[in-house]
C-alpha cells in the first residue's frame, strides 16, 4: 500500500513538472506584439542598443516574464508601457543568462507614488519615502514599486538610477538564500573575498565624497551591489570611464559588456 502511495506521489510530481515545462515552453514561443516592440523602442534605451537578434530574444523574454508574473495596481492604472517597463527591468540584469527564472517572485504591486513600511501610499506625514521593496515575510515572492519611480527610471537617461532594476537585482541577490551583496548564483566562489574587499574600498570613497556613485550605496554591501548595478545598466560608458575596475567586475558578473 505504501509502495503504491509513493508511486502515485512520484506520478503527480512528474505530471506537475511536465505541465510547468510544457507551459513555459509554449510561453517562450510567444512574443510581444509589433506594437509592444515599438513601445520598447520608444521607452527602453537599453533595448534600442541591442542587435536585431538580441532584440528578438529580449522581447520573447519580456513576454515570458509578463505571462508568468501577476501585476496588480492600487489606486492607479497600469498601462501597457508600465507593464513593459516592469518586464524590461526584470530582463535587463539577467539578459546574459537566457534560461534565468525568477523563482522568488510571483506578484508585482504598483502604488502610484512613494510608500512607507506600512504600505501606506497616500498622505503627507507618514514617512512615505520608499520607492521599491522586495523581501521575506509578508513580502515573500512579492515586489512593490512606485509607479512614479518606475517611469522616472526610464524617462531620465542621465541620472544613473533605476528603481525597478535596483529591486530586481535584490531578487537576484536573494536566489542563493543570502541577501549579502554577493549573488553566488552568478558569481563563482573565487571572486567572493576580492569582491567584498573591493566593495569596502568603494563604499569608503562614497563616504569621503570622492565618488559619483549614489550615496545610498554606502549604507551596506547589499545596497552597493544594487546601486552599482543601476549605474552599470543606465550609464555603462560613464561607469567604464570613471570606474573601470567596477565596470569590469559587473560585466563579468552579469555576463554583459555594454560599454
Amino acid at each position: 500500500m505504501l509502495y503504491l502511495f509513493a508511486i502515485s506521489i512520484v506520478g503527480v510530481l512528474m505530471y506537475l513538472c511536465y505541465r510547468w515545462f510544457f507551459k513555459r515552453k509554449l510561453a517562450f514561443n510567444t512574443d510581444l506584439t509589433e506594437t509592444q516592440k515599438q513601445l520598447l523602442e520608444n521607452n527602453v534605451h537599453y533595448f534600442t542598443k541591442l542587435s536585431a537578434e538580441e532584440k528578438i530574444r529580449f522581447s520573447k523574454a519580456v513576454a515570458l516574464f509578463l505571462s508568468e508574473i501577476k501585476i496588480k495596481a492600487f489606486s492607479c492604472t497600469v498601462t501597457d508601457v508600465d507593464e513593459l517597463l516592469i518586464g524590461s527591468s526584470a530582463i535587463i540584469p539577467v539578459f546574459g543568462f537566457p534560461s534565468w527564472n525568477y523563482i522568488n517572485l510571483k506578484e508585482v504591486y504598483i502604488f502610484p507614488d512613494a510608500f512607507n513600511t506600512k504600505m501606506e501610499y497616500v498622505g503627507w506625514r507618514n514617512n512615505r519615502n520608499i520607492l521599491g521593496i522586495v523581501g521575506g515575510g509578508r513580502l515573500k515572492n512579492k515586489m512593490v514599486l512606485s509607479q512614479k519611480a518606475l517611469r522616472h527610471g526610464f524617462e531620465n537617461k542621465s541620472d544613473k538610477n533605476n528603481t525597478a532594476i535596483h529591486e530586481f537585482v535584490h531578487l537576484i541577490d536573494m536566489t542563493d538564500g543570502n541577501v549579502d551583496g554577493l549573488p553566488q548564483s552568478i558569481i563563482d566562489k573565487p571572486y567572493i573575498l576580492p569582491w567584498f574587499d573591493f566593495i569596502h574600498k568603494k563604499m569608503e570613497h562614497i563616504d569621503d565624497g570622492k565618488s559619483d556613485i549614489n550615496p545610498y550605496g554606502a549604507t551596506s554591501k547589499i545596497e552597493f551591489f544594487a546601486v552599482a548595478s543601476e549605474y552599470f545598466f543606465e550609464r555603462p560608458k560613464l561607469l567604464k570611464r570613471k570606474h573601470p575596475k567596477l565596470y569590469k567586475k559587473l560585466a563579468l558578473f552579469f555576463n554583459q559588456d555594454r560599454g
